[in-house]
């Protein structure tokens, strides 16, 4: 059947006996075929369940809207439901910021070209005017917005303004400035950051400097949703590459930036095929 027959099912509640039996009897009376189901419970008592669920929708007795208020009064409501039903042919509307190291813009930008991402590239805005001539040679729009310490209130600004409402998912491809509280709060749990080490090591500014400096034998790169707290938001995918004593910086940002473009693409990608669940600071990650 085509993507737009198609919507996907999110969601996380307390646990309890009859969930599942409650959601799929509710699909099958409205003509609904599940073929995909992933689930998650935490040990905790009580705990807490998490599902994503793919459905056929060319059959249903009623519109995906319709659909939607009839599954928060008879389903989402009596479970205690923080759901999502969206249809999955529409593709996320994304923006890329980006400084001077474009390795992983360039991965976005042949992605999204070649219909690989299921998301839609607005507009790249950049610190430097330096990846202008690449971004705009895939017709992209590419915005030079200068960001200092001394004017980020001003910058932050003029990027939500170019931003505007359209974007669903703000990407940070080697963007190198802090991105403000205020900044994050328009977009929560929608700005997803590429940091170039395994967290929680090595946070902050120059991690491959930090691990030549300690002798490490492996490094890694860390996608995470962008939180108020520094390289602190909940972590989407890690990956980690080996190295050994005779690699110095240059070598260990080598290995990186492989580690980081296969990183933040995966990141990216479960995000926009709805793949990810927040809870509290950490993620489930139905890949």
């Amino acid at each position: 059947m085509p993507p737009d027959s198609h919507a996907i099912l999110l969601i996380r509640c307390p646990d309890r006996p009859g969930i599942v039996a409650g959601i799929s009897t509710f699909l099958y009376r409205h003509g609904a075929n599940i073929t995909d189901l992933d689930q998650h419970s935490t040990d905790d008592d009580p705990g807490v369940y998490f599902m994503r669920l793919e459905l056929q929708t060319a059959h249903l007795d009623l519109t995906l809207e319709d659909l939607k208020a009839a599954f928060s009064r008879e389903v989402a409501l009596p479970f205690h439901m923080e759901w999502q039903l969206e249809a999955a042919g529409a593709r996320k509307r994304i923006a890329v910021l980006v400084s001077k190291h474009d390795h992983v813009l360039m991965d976005l930008l042949w992605e999204c070209k070649r219909g690989d991402l299921a998301a839609e590239l607005l507009m790249v805005l950049s610190n430097h005017p330096d990846a202008r001539p690449a971004v705009e040679s895939f017709g992209v729009p590419f915005h030079h917005v200068p960001n200092v310490k001394e004017k980020r209130a001003e910058a932050e600004a003029h990027m939500l303004a170019l931003l505007g409402d359209r974007v669903q998912l703000v990407v940070l491809a080697r963007y190198m400035q802090i991105v403000s509280p205020e900044f994050v709060a328009h977009f929560p749990n929608r700005i997803i950051n590429i940091h170039h080490s395994f967290l929680p090591a090595f946070a902050g500014a120059d991690p491959y400097r930090q691990a030549f400096d300690r002798g490490v034998k492996i490094v890694g790169a860390t996608a995470h949703y962008v939180t108020a707290e520094l390289d602190g938001g909940p972590i989407i995918e890690q990956d980690v590459g080996r190295v050994t004593h005779r690699y110095g910086v240059a070598d260990l940002r080598r290995v990186g930036r492989e580690l980081e473009r296969r990183v933040l693409i995966r990141a990216v990608k479960w995000h926009c095929e709805d793949r990810v669940i927040v809870h509290e600071n950490k993620t489930v990650v139905f890949a």
